[in-house]
């Protein structure tokens, strides 16, 4: 990430459970021991004393609760238990789902465990639940539990909704600074969930990306191993605001390239060097492990780590697609941004398998509005636009001449087959929500926005909200606003840019408008101004249903739903340590 956007700073200079329960020993019987069956004058073989029950060893809650992967019936649930000692075999965990924050009103409990093979990480797919309500649920092991956390399950796809609130972040690197968003995010009392776009966490080592003072990483040096992976995970969910967001609101993800390291694609990546760090699918393959372990994401198969594009319906309202253009399909980025072969139709992003996936799904959706979450820039973003040169794909003209090669530019042949998909349905209303490059955007979406050969004077195909980072750095003072005034110029279809400041986006969705609400940190190197916004820098940008061009003048922040969530679900008792029942 931090190499893109040198060559894109560079560029404007010259112009992402089986169940158990404890084993029961049967305790000593009070009748008398069988007569012996030993041979004569032989010593009896002294009675086995029964098993007793095994003790269930002290632990901690140390890095709080969390859910993710909400439907209609069931969310995953997650917690990490840290035993005070150290323990070979499994520790019975209790999981509680109840109505009420004060889990008086219980609706389902469930046995499960937690082991060394799985980092003692828990958890839990909390099925058999009501549509489109909160929840709250609490870990125990034996008198000991977790903070308790809040969730809810999504609208059922058939049922009228009149409205989804969300929250879109990515790039979360903890040397670069406090996660005022998260606070932010922790605070705000009324999301339905948290869409999180990527970069949940950062492989560099001590100053190799980011040195704010006490945000040093675990362990020191860049994360290759099984255990490093762990650590660092471990760390970033050590986090107290990051916590805080866990446990309010589910939160539904997708890695990016620094959950392995940084511009992964399928068969390598940039900083990935086999000399010294080893196979890559094999370290390809512990992140995306440690990665299921650590995080409240569902399996889609029973092992499998590697498949993370899903999708979610929110009622009648939205259908989110989440893709891996990362390490599903993704052939290596080309290193030259002139490079014809862009325009390679046999160059792809995501697989064929996905890709049909994706297609298949925005063709049946029924609902007002189709989102689709991905990790890297969907937009043309160029320098100068230039004809093709290739016969075999006019539709890509002006697409030559592109900055940044690990975006969708890179693959300008797969990015094709989506627009003239939707194209070709008819298929109207569809949201992309990205995250990677640090900045803010908002873009239309054309099979070519040149301004001398493209279509800009027809109907956009779709509409593109880029979310700031959390904490890791956009562009350095002075070339930042070199390109909110210089992009737009080149780039017409892109709407807004924003290319320093840290934040995230709120996204406001009725039936008749989707808005992006770009909210920005007011400080994330202070600990004492952390949750705090600088509302000078607050942007606005909707785009109405049936009507894909971005609209920026006469509209107002959405209102918060303070009666409908935050007073009648009201947000989880913030507590991070670990309690006894009594």
């Amino acid at each position: 990430m931090d190499r893109k956007r040198r060559r894109l700073v560079q560029a404007m200079a010259v112009g992402s459970a089986a169940t158990w329960v404890a084993g029961c020993g049967g305790g000593s019987s009070s009748d008398s021991p069988p007569p012996s069956l030993a041979a004569p004058n032989q010593p009896e073989t002294p009675e086995t004393p029964a098993p007793s029950e095994p003790r269930v060893p002290r632990v901690d809650f140390s890095h709080g609760v969390a859910s993710g992967d909400p439907l209609a019936d069931r969310v995953m649930l997650w917690t990490r238990v840290t035993p005070r000692e150290e323990t070979s075999g499994p520790i019975p965990v209790t999981v509680t789902v109840a109505r009420d924050a004060a889990l008086l009103d219980p609706v389902a409990r469930f046995e499960t465990r937690a082991d060394a093979q799985h980092d003692f990480c828990v958890k839990q797919d909390a099925t058999g639940l009501e549509a489109g309500r909160w929840y709250y649920y609490r870990f125990s092991v034996a008198d000991q539990r977790s903070p308790i956390g809040r969730t809810r399950t999504l609208p059922a796809a058939d049922r009228y909704v009149d409205r989804a609130r969300f929250a879109v972040v990515s790039c979360a690197n903890i040397s670069h600074g406090y996660f005022s968003v998260y606070k932010t995010l922790a605070e705000h009392g009324d999301l339905d969930f948290v869409l999180h776009l990527g970069d949940y966490l950062y492989e560099y080592g001590i100053g190799e990306y980011g040195d704010v003072p006490d945000r040093d990483p675990v362990p020191p040096h860049e994360m290759v191993t099984l255990e490093d992976y762990r650590q660092r995970h471990a760390q970033y969910k050590g986090d107290a605001d990051l916590q805080a967001v866990h446990q309010q609101y589910p939160m539904i993800v997708i890695w990016d390239d620094h959950e392995s390291t940084n511009d992964s694609y399928q068969d390598g990546a940039e900083n990935h060097q086999p000399l010294t760090e080893g196979d890559w699918e094999t370290r390809k393959n512990i992140a995306r492990r440690v990665y299921f372990e650590w995080m409240p994401i569902r399996e889609q198969n029973p092992g499998d780590f590697a498949t993370i594009y899903r999708r979610f319906q929110f009622g009648d309202l939205i259908d989110l697609s989440m893709l891996d253009t990362r390490l599903e399909g993704r052939d290596e980025p080309l290193s030259l941004p002139f490079d014809p072969a862009r325009n390679d139709p046999e160059r792809r992003l995501i697989s064929d398998t996905q890709m049909q996936w994706l297609l298949d799904g925005l063709s049946a959706s029924t609902a007002r509005w189709r989102f689709i979450g991905q990790q890297v820039m969907f937009a043309q973003l160029n320098i100068a636009e230039i004809p093709s040169l290739n016969e075999h794909a006019p539709q890509l003209r002006g697409n030559l001449s592109a900055i940044n090669m690990d975006q969708w530019d890179g693959y300008a042949a797969d990015r094709l087959k989506i627009l003239n998909h939707l194209d070709d349905n008819n298929i109207d209303n569809v949201v992309i929500l990205t995250g990677d490059i640090h900045t803010s955007w908002a873009s239309e979406i054309y099979r070519n926005p040149g301004t001398l050969l493209g279509d800009l004077f027809d109907a956009p195909l779709a509409a593109e909200f880029v979310t700031p980072a959390v904490t890791s750095p956009g562009f350095p003072e002075g070339a930042a606003e070199l390109a909110g005034v210089a992009v737009p110029v080149v780039n017409p279809h892109i709407r807004y840019v924003e290319a320093k400041s840290r934040g995230f986006i709120l996204m406001d969705v009725n039936h008749q408008r989707a808005q992006a609400e770009f909210y920005y940190a007011r400080d994330i190197e202070s600990f004492d101004l952390r949750g705090q916004i600088d509302e000078s820098k607050t942007k606005l940008v909707a785009v109405y249903s049936g009507d894909s061009r971005l609209r920026e003048e006469g509209l107002r922040p959405s209102r918060p739903r303070t009666l409908r969530t935050a007073l009648f679900h009201p947000p989880a008792p913030a507590s991070a340590s670990t309690e006894e029942m009594a």
